[in-house]
């Protein structure tokens, strides 16, 4: 089978295509033949060295694909499913892939594997952020950073689905347009004064809760965007990570809270794993929510890939297609 492995960190350069032997399923496992994966700046930092990894280094964390063979022991799925993942030990850019049968979940009927693969990990973090993080109530004003991406467009839907009033920011007009598509009710561009119009848009409240994985370069604005007592959710870094934060200055801030959460904690065993994927896979079945699938590439093309999610010109779900 044909792989994209890292063997030194550096540029979109280092990804290399390679060939390797199938992959043979162990207890508990699934062997599955991978119809599509995501690209995600998880896989860039892995790329760089900034998540440290044992090389070489299959990346991907996500996709979906049909069920070839079953491991001992394997009662969750069969040979011939249809399933999605999420997979933290990476792996996903194949075209064969090894994973814990119980982390695999069923794709409905109505959902490509496409689809499933550009939902899976932006879906059930949107899902989570909003339902979990911090809980939005009907009448709650949140903001979305980089309401563009994979996951803003869906974490834009889904405060909307819970009744909240939404203030996307969005980098270029395009980009701007898209996240008022989605349903968000001020669309604001990075170089705003995001804090100044969200008290604005609030009566001088600020909002219930920041969703923002920028990291580095919006931490400020959106500290400084709360409600007293609201929730900064930083849930990704993709200006970089932020510097140490004094604990003092989520007293001054308003007694706020910050919290830096990760899906793996949010689907922490099968039951609750199956119960996040499926809302959000039959939400996307039944036309509930909207994907937006921002690019293909062959699986040889993954260089390309990275090089276009790194140039910030892209939006929506890009995926490697084996």
């Amino acid at each position: 089978m044909r792989v994209v492995t890292v063997r030194e960190h550096g540029g979109s350069e280092v990804l290399r295509a390679e060939i390797r032997p199938d992959p043979v399923p162990g207890p508990g496992e699934v062997a599955v033949a991978v119809r599509a994966c995501g690209v995600n700046f998880h896989d860039v930092y892995v790329r760089s060295g900034l998540y440290p990894r044992p090389l070489p280094v299959v990346p991907g964390l996500d996709g979906a694909g049909v069920v070839e063979a079953v491991g001992t022991g394997v009662t969750e799925v069969g040979a011939g499913d249809r399933v999605a993942w999420v997979d933290g030990t990476g792996g996903s850019y194949a075209e064969r892939v090894v994973l814990p049968a119980a982390r695999t979940v069923p794709v409905p009927d109505g959902v490509s594997f496409e689809q499933a693969a550009g939902v899976a990990l932006q879906g059930m973090t949107a899902h989570y952020l909003t339902h979990d993080t911090y809980r939005i109530e009907r009448g709650d004003t949140v903001v979305v950073h980089a309401a563009a991406g994979g996951v803003g467009l869906l974490l834009v839907q889904l405060a909307k689905l819970r009744g909240a009033t939404v203030v996307a920011v969005a980098s270029v007009p395009d980009k701007m347009r898209l996240a008022a598509a989605a349903g968000a009710d001020h669309v604001l561009h990075p170089s705003e004064d995001l804090a100044g119009r969200v008290r604005g848009l609030t009566a001088g409240a600020g909002a219930a809760a920041v969703y923002d994985g920028v990291g580095r370069a919006t931490f400020d604005a959106s500290l400084a965007s709360l409600r007293p007592r609201g929730t900064l959710a930083l849930f990704g870094q993709s200006s970089g990570f932020v510097a140490p934060v004094a604990p003092q200055r989520l007293n001054e801030a308003g007694s706020v809270y910050l919290t830096r959460p990760n899906l793996v904690h949010y689907t922490a065993d099968r039951a609750e794993l199956l119960g996040r994927a499926g809302q959000v896979l039959r939400w996307l079945a039944d036309g509930v929510i909207d994907l937006r699938i921002g690019g293909r590439y062959a699986l040889g093309a993954a260089a390309t890939a990275h090089a276009a999610l790194e140039s910030r010109r892209t939006s929506g779900k890009l995926l490697l297609i084996p």
